[in-house]
């Protein structure tokens, strides 16, 4: 496996000459440390279909299945379909995912590690994912800034992005986002979670999904959020991949936010994604706290 890793403090390594089709398990925990490393890999010159698509995602860790199916593909719901074209003349997966600084899944209580996204279709113009790198905004947080999430829970509520169906006709909205919130009621994750490989902290939040920092009241939540928001989503942290043909990436989501670039509306786009739990917590709720043989004894066996 050839690995062109990035300049230091940089993210994102490649993986060239290498077919994931044909990952050994001891491949598969060296991407994975490559991931926790680097945070996200690339994949170079890609050709699987499905099916071998999502056995790489399972030699990797275990993939999820997202709880809305109008996101499933139809004989692989593990695959997430984010796509604005037809498929046999029907609606295939849902169009415009993922246009906003998130991390996946940060609403449910076992968030997910892992992302596996690989293009089917790109756009001519826009081809672009965004990454913002939250261990160096932790770093570089001012301290007043610090002062409020240090110790602190965040709130995590995906209501406001929830995507209105054929279902959802003559309901009232209120109605819609109640049924919403009984199936996805909101959930609390530390501020600052701590890696449970690197043992490295980091920043847990996006302007996505975070809906307030628990115990601040509603106008300093406001007032708070703005100020970490433009703080974090400086271009000193942001690392932009541009797409090409046969690039599949892998990347973790407890280091990394991520926003997807908005096409041109004529212009088609189809992607598919899995995302995986890799066997190990989330976080752990500090450094001291890491049973470090109990890491290694899961990550070799996940």
């Amino acid at each position: 496996m050839k690995v062109q890793r990035p300049p230091e403090e940089s993210i994102g390594a490649e993986v060239l000459d290498f077919d994931v089709k044909l990952v050994t398990p001891a491949e598969a925990i060296a991407i994975k440390e490559l991931v926790y490393e680097h945070k996200l890999v690339i994949f170079k010159n890609q050709s699987v279909t499905e099916k071998q698509y999502l056995e790489f995602a399972q030699k990797i860790g275990t993939p999820h299945i997202y709880p809305q199916d109008n996101y499933h593909h139809p004989d692989y719901p593990e695959i997430f379909v984010s796509s604005n074209i037809l498929k046999d003349g029907k609606k295939f997966g849902v169009r415009g995912t993922g246009r906003y600084w998130h991390t996946d899944c940060a609403f449910l209580d076992e968030p997910l590690p892992f992302t596996i996204l690989y293009p089917q279709i790109l756009p001519k113009s826009n081809r672009e994912t965004y990454y913002l790198n939250m261990e160096r905004v932790y770093e570089k947080l001012p301290a007043h800034l610090k002062i409020y999430v240090e110790g602190k829970y965040i709130k995590h509520d995906a209501k406001w992005r929830y995507k209105v169906q054929e279902c959802d006709i003559d309901k009232a909205i209120i109605d819609i986002i109640h049924d919403f919130e009984k199936r996805f009621p909101a959930v609390q994750h530390p501020a600052i979670i701590t890696h449970p490989v690197t043992q490295k902290k980091s920043l847990y939040m996006s302007s996505g999904f975070t809906a307030g920092i628990i115990g601040l009241d509603y106008e300093t939540n406001q007032k708070i959020l703005q100020e970490l928001f433009s703080f974090m989503e400086r271009d000193e942290f942001i690392h932009k991949h541009k797409w090409n043909d046969g690039d599949l990436i892998l990347w973790e989501n407890r280091t990394l936010n991520h926003k997807a670039s908005i096409p041109v509306l004529s212009e088609e786009s189809l992607n598919y994604r899995i995302c995986v739990y890799d066997g190990l917590p989330f976080y752990v709720s500090s450094p001291s706290s890491v049973d470090s043989q109990a890491i290694t004894g899961a990550f070799a066996s996940a």
